[in-house]
């Protein structure tokens, strides 16, 4: 039975690049021992998702994707034969981006990801947003996997995991800060069972301002000709306590799933959705702060 083993590394940041590279880097040792293929970290650990008023502060917390410290879990990843999933604030003009480089096991760098739907109402107005969704393929120890990412407030919106499964993705990882309650929950879960997709998410634990761990997988496999109804798709919720958490991911099944079974791209309609590309937005949803 091939299973991919995901640690989603619930862990409270320490303050300073050179804290959370250190506890980053003791998170994904025990990751390893305790038998992962995949780590992903919770949203931005560069900077434990903190987001300064000032601009020249933000600027000053931002970091490369070329820098010691993604590099240093690229090394990682190659060390301990296992892949990586890190998030930070990135440098980028004119503002920093919300971003995940993910490392395969070889400590190649498969697949960088900025963050498309920024929180505009919030802090993140000070972010830029990223401009598409990609899909790698992942080299594990039980083969090729198709992955891709999508961050917190992305899961809000049914086209982030729609485009990625429509690339392929068989596995969407989501690092995440924020409450992780029934409805947040409850979008990840649809996300899954409509594009016959496992999504993986890491949040920080209790403890961290307006986190509370909770973190989860969905293996997005609703039935099963065994079942005569449906399955929970859930394969792990954490609770709100610090630590690292396994979820184990049967991909013959979930493969087998996406052969046969309705959901996805088999019935779709897309020449009727053309409203969904159009740009006029009219109200109630008209927003003062929206940025394009």
């Amino acid at each position: 039975m091939n299973r991919l083993k995901i640690a989603l590394l619930q862990i409270t940041d320490g303050g300073s690049l050179s804290s959370n590279l250190r506890i980053g880097i003791e998170a994904c040792r025990r990751a390893k021992e305790m038998g992962a293929d995949i780590a992903l970290f919770p949203e931005m650990w560069s900077c434990g998702y903190y987001i300064p008023e000032d601009i020249d502060e933000l600027k000053g917390l931002a970091i490369s994707p070329e820098s010691d410290f993604v590099n240093w879990f690229g090394a990682l990843a190659a060390e301990l034969d296992m892949a990586i999933g890190i998030t930070l604030l990135e440098a980028y003009d004119p503002l920093p981006r919300n971003t995940l480089v993910l490392f395969d096991r070889h400590g190649r760098r498969v697949l960088t990801y900025a963050k498309v739907h920024t929180c505009d109402f919030g802090d993140e107005c000070r972010l830029t947003a990223g401009d598409d969704f990609y899909v790698a393929e992942l080299d594990t120890a039980i083969g090729g996997v198709k992955v891709g990412a999508m961050i917190c407030y992305d899961r809000e919106f049914p086209e982030s995991a729609r485009i990625l499964m429509l690339k392929g993705a068989e596995l969407i990882l989501v690092p995440n800060a924020c409450p992780m309650e029934i409805n947040r929950l409850s979008q990840l879960r649809g996300r899954a069972y409509e594009n016959m997709t496992a999504i993986a998410t890491c949040n920080y634990p209790e403890g961290k301002p307006d986190c509370n761990g909770h973190s989860s997988a969905f293996d997005g496999v609703a039935y099963l000709p065994e079942l005569s109804g449906s399955r929970d798709t859930c394969i792990l919720e954490a609770d709100g306590s610090e630590g690292i958490y396994i979820a184990e991911l049967d991909m013959d099944m979930l493969r087998a799933y996406r052969s046969e079974e309705v959901h996805g791209n088999a019935y779709r309609r897309p020449q009727k959705y053309h409203l969904l590309t159009d740009e006029r937005i009219d109200a109630p949803f008209i927003r003062d702060d929206r940025r394009d």
